[in-house]
């Protein structure tokens, strides 16, 4: 069924609950005390990102992210809880307290790394859409030089454009354009990726910018008024965010409630439960492996 292009607006960490998919057994055991609620699984999520989360027609959490965070808990012998957060602190909420684990699309950098562990799930590039006819002929990251694109705060796009994060000492597009004496890019951050998709759709930026399996669905469901431009941008590993282990953040130390984590994907990748849940969604070429 066709969804509307911008989706119900919810409260910052309102919790939506659902129920654990059927399992025999646990597959993991979990310390309780590492739990923000004992018999629950927080996970903090950013919604909505389709196709991997978002609120279908009746409003309940839906999505590749969803099925791999239901399938987890489910493992771990815990119902599952999804609060809506704010990207750009969504480390924070789980470092806080307010979540258990994040699981929202995000790409695994140096910069999050040093502050959350991140287990490997999934992979996607960065793209751009463009209005239909792609009025300003932007082709590549360059093109930008002196127009406009919006992008969620907090994302790796963000960064990407404003030459920030990661992206400091390489350099993004704005450093970019300057290298080329052109002026540039105007930069909107805006603090949900909706709200970045509203304004091309309002006329006031030439793209938005985005993970690519998010651009390639916005524009399947309005090829009217959107379409791809320019090529996707290398592909990153996204990660399931747990808080650090005692040793450090860069996941060769995973805190228990990481292993568990882990050791519930290594079982869903070796059932075929991954691969079905990704398959679902058209993003079977997105499947990471673990060691």
């Amino acid at each position: 069924m066709k969804r509307s292009l911008i989706f119900p607006s919810v409260l910052v960490f309102a919790s939506l609950l659902l129920g654990a998919c059927a399992t025999p057994t646990p597959a993991a055991s979990v310390d309780t005390s590492a739990l923000a609620q004992k018999g629950k699984l927080l996970i903090c999520t950013d919604f909505p990102y389709p196709p991997q989360e978002f609120f279908d027609e009746n409003g309940n959490p839906a999505g590749l992210d969803v099925e791999i965070g239901t399938a987890i808990a489910a493992r771990l012998g815990l119902k599952v809880q999804f609060i809506n957060s704010v990207f750009d602190t969504i480390i924070a909420a789980v470092t806080s307290g307010k979540c258990d684990i994040i699981i929202s699309a995000q790409n695994i950098t140096a910069d999050r790394q040093k502050q959350v562990s991140m287990i490997p799930y999934f992979q996607a590039g960065q793209s751009m859409v463009a209005a239909k006819g792609n009025p300003d002929n932007i082709n590549s990251p360059t093109d930008l030089c002196g127009k406009s694109a919006a992008a969620e705060s907090g994302t790796t796009e963000a960064d990407y454009l404003q030459g920030t994060g990661d992206y400091a000492t390489p350099g993004g597009v704005t450093q970019a354009c300057t290298r080329a004496g052109k002026p540039a890019v105007t930069v909107v951050v805006t603090q949900k990726d909706t709200d970045a998709l509203q304004q091309l759709q309002a006329g006031k930026v030439s793209v938005y910018f985005a993970d690519s399996p998010v651009a390639a669905y916005y524009t399947v469901q309005h090829p009217d008024q959107f379409q791809l431009v320019g090529q996707v941008l290398e592909p990153i590993s996204e990660g399931i965010s747990v808080p650090c282990g005692q040793a450090d953040c860069t996941g060769a130390s995973l805190s228990p409630l990481g292993q568990t984590v882990q050791t519930a994907l290594k079982g869903m990748m070796a059932d075929g439960t991954y691969a079905s849940i990704l398959k679902k969604w058209n993003l079977s070429g997105s499947a990471v492996t673990l060691p």
